[in-house]
């Protein structure tokens, strides 16, 4: 059993995040990541995807990127970035550690997993809000012959065979790769519309500092505004309803279910398709840890990023963890000092 006075799960952005605090603050700590390298969850993604926040507010403390400001990095360029970062600090990121089991012990995080056992006091968990794929549960009667994955595994055209493909969820995901499947397949993008803010907005540091840093409200307000956005997918970006249009994309209503081994819409028709790809998001991936730090929906209870049930346990990147833009790259670095100072030494 090794003990630390502080560990760090996780080598993404948010980790990376912690760890700087963490060192300038004189801690001694390591980062257990279940990658190669950092970076690699965001090389698991598919080809063609653009960050829509400008490189600017993509860094973390300590480190440009190597694009310029205003340039909308692609994802193997913030993969490499983070390995980069983690060289350059030399942090203490112990690749491959896949964390199986977290209990807490007369005030002590003991953390297992395969070929290590760790305890610890301070503890901070920057796994990534989402991890699971979430799929309805009627995907699994689809017809054998219809090809069907969720975005976490579509990685190019490519994956899919020809014909038809139905791309379900019309959020920025959704949209993003009914666009690049355009020029390759028949498209249908179902579910309601996201909106759309203009990427002129996004690259606006009066809009960060207004929207983006604005405080998260405490108590029922919060919850509240939580709850509703959650609801909603993220409004698109890069493309437009108009955009989807004009490309071929056919836009129809939600999937209600399957019928005869193929999908069906609410409005009762059967789409004929080779494949489906779910767009429909993740949900909290957060088994491993302690039963007592998470709520009834398997989320963390936390206020601002700090564990409301368990002492001396922290989270960084959580959505709107401290302010609106928490969980975006932007805000890494803020919530992680926040956090990093809450937990003490």
């Amino acid at each position: 059993m090794s003990d630390f006075p502080a560990v760090v799960v996780g080598a993404g952005a948010a980790g990376l995040a912690a760890s700087w605090h963490l060192r300038r603050n004189g801690r001694r700590f390591v980062v257990l990541d279940a990658g190669a390298r950092p970076g690699d969850v965001w090389r698991s993604r598919y080809d063609s995807l653009r960050l829509f926040t400008p490189a600017r507010f993509c860094e973390l403390p300590g480190l440009p990127m190597h694009v310029p400001p205003g340039a909308h990095p692609g994802k193997d360029e913030m993969a490499d970035y983070l390995a980069r970062y983690a060289e350059r600090f030399d942090l203490p990121v112990r690749p491959g550690s896949v964390v199986r089991t977290h209990r807490v012990d007369q005030g002590r995080h003991r953390l297992s997993g395969d070929g290590f056992a760790i305890e610890t006091d301070r503890l901070i968990v920057a796994t990534g809000a989402c991890r699971t794929p979430a799929t309805p549960a009627f995907a699994a009667a689809l017809a054998p012959a219809v090809r069907h994955l969720h975005s976490g595994d579509y990685r190019r055209p490519s994956d899919l065979p020809a014909g038809r493909v139905l791309v379900v969820g019309a959020g920025p995901a959704g949209a993003d790769i009914a666009l690049e499947l355009s020029a390759t397949h028949e498209v249908w993008l179902a579910g309601e519309s996201t909106g759309h803010i203009p990427v002129s907005l996004v690259r606006s540091a009066v809009v960060r500092r207004t929207v983006y840093d604005r405080r998260m409200p405490a108590g029922r307000l919060g919850r509240l505004v939580r709850a509703r956005l959650a609801r909603r997918g993220g409004p698109l970006i890069w493309q437009t309803e108009a955009l989807l249009r004009r490309v071929g994309v056919r836009r129809v209503p939600r999937v209600a279910g399957v019928r005869d081994g193929l999908p069906q819409l609410v409005d009762g028709r059967v789409l004929a398709v080779a494949a489906v790809v779910w767009c429909t998001g993740f949900r909290p991936g957060y088994g491993w840890m302690d039963a007592r730090a998470l709520g009834p929906h398997g989320w963390p209870e936390h206020f601002r990023g700090v564990s409301a049930t368990l002492p001396g346990l922290g989270y960084v990147g959580l959505p709107q963890q401290n302010t609106l833009g928490s969980g975006f790259l932007g805000a890494m670095s803020n919530d992680a000092a926040s956090v990093v100072a809450r937990l003490g030494r």
